[in-house]
């Protein structure tokens, strides 16, 4: 049975209250979550021999969250990833969107959905509590057409330590849409993230230019970017490819082949192991790419709520997605959502050890 608990977790410069919910399937497997950005706080997960810790990068505060968070476990859209130039066009119609990471669009814009207050509440879903998630986007926020209506639910497995993410949308005119997890995993709980085995089920990838916007697809065969089969993600981070120049380590968009989708749609993404502690994480995903980032820009300012700090290679993120700047890529599968058309999407993180 699914417990739910709940405490004050802040409250924001504007005056609105931030509450943290937690749910704990009594097996090991806690989520913790706020309503300001729909912010996972906490993931506790046993390890080999049952020992619960936390393996996401955190924040202390509220205002450390809403200060200088680098999207420490947040929802980020509109458009998760990068625009180029933030421009795209929808029907021979032009738009531009804020830009906030050089000359691009990053996660949404200056204030996407992980910077902004969402009502959250526990509701009842398949027989088992569960974390719903809401936030209207108005028309032009951000530069976006159309006002966006998002629903966003976090779930647990009452049997199995499953963790499950079900994201829907739908919108009042023509517009676009790309929604995702940003949690930052680290299954040790602390240090590095380089010796952590890292399986993607991708034969293709997005090279980036020096601005990281994807210049196409690429086979991986022969290439740093090849994981297949189980590699130590530090095992080739440091080799002199130029993509890995670019992006200072693995930041890119993997194309996953998808050959076990089953009638739900899930398919194996990912797989993380991690051998002192035992713990294995597998994503599973209704999307069709998964940006992997080895946490290249963390810099050694941020602490987390347990006093350490976190430093470049200190997390990874798995963040199922469609592809970046797909908008302006006619060949990459399309963003566009248009008035009475349904976004659907799901991702599930099932955790075990070895």
């Amino acid at each position: 049975m699914i417990q739910l608990s709940e405490r004050a977790f802040g409250r924001m410069p504007d005056g609105q209250d931030v509450v943290e919910y937690t749910l704990d399937n009594g097996r090991g497997l806690k989520v913790s979550a706020i309503n300001y950005g729909g912010i996972v706080t906490a993931l506790h997960v046993p390890d080999r021999d049952g020992r619960s810790s936390n393996i996401v990068l955190d924040l202390p505060t509220l205002a450390d969250y809403v200060e200088r968070n680098p999207n420490f476990g947040t929802i980020v859209g509109r458009f998760a990833n990068r625009l180029a130039g933030g421009r795209f066009e929808i029907d021979s119609v032009k738009h531009q969107v804020s830009l906030n990471n050089g000359p691009n669009s990053l996660h949404g814009g200056n204030r996407g959905f992980g910077k902004r207050w969402w009502h959250m509440a526990p509701v009842q879903h398949e027989g088992a509590t569960a974390l719903e998630l809401r936030y209207t986007s108005a028309d032009g926020e951000e530069g976006y057409p159309g006002e966006m209506r998002v629903m966003v639910r976090y779930s647990l497995g009452a049997e199995a330590n499953e963790w499950r993410i079900d994201y829907q949308a739908a919108c009042d005119a023509p517009t676009i849409v790309n929604l995702s997890h940003h949690g930052y995993f680290n299954l040790g709980g602390t240090g590095s993230i380089l010796d952590h085995r890292l399986t993607l089920h991708a034969s293709r990838y997005s090279p980036v230019d020096a601005t990281l916007i994807p210049t196409g697809l690429a086979n991986v065969d022969g290439t740093p970017f090849d994981f297949r089969l189980p590699a130590t993600i530090g095992a080739r981070i440091r080799q002199a490819h130029p993509q890995l120049l670019t992006a200072k380590g693995y930041d890119h968009n993997w194309v996953l082949d998808r050959t076990d989708a089953g009638s739900n749609g899930l398919s194996l993404a990912a797989r993380v192991e991690h051998d002192p502690s035992g713990r294995a994480i597998e994503v599973w995903t209704t999307e069709p790419g998964v940006q992997f980032y080895s946490g290249n820009f963390l810099d050694g300012s941020l602490a987390g709520s347990a006093g350490v700090v976190w430093r470049q290679g200190d997390g990874l993120c798995l963040e199922t997605q469609h592809f970046p700047d797909s908008p302006n890529h006619p060949d990459f599968p399309s963003t566009t959502l248009r008035p009475g058309e349904v976004f659907r999407s799901c991702t599930v993180h099932r955790f075990g050890v070895f």
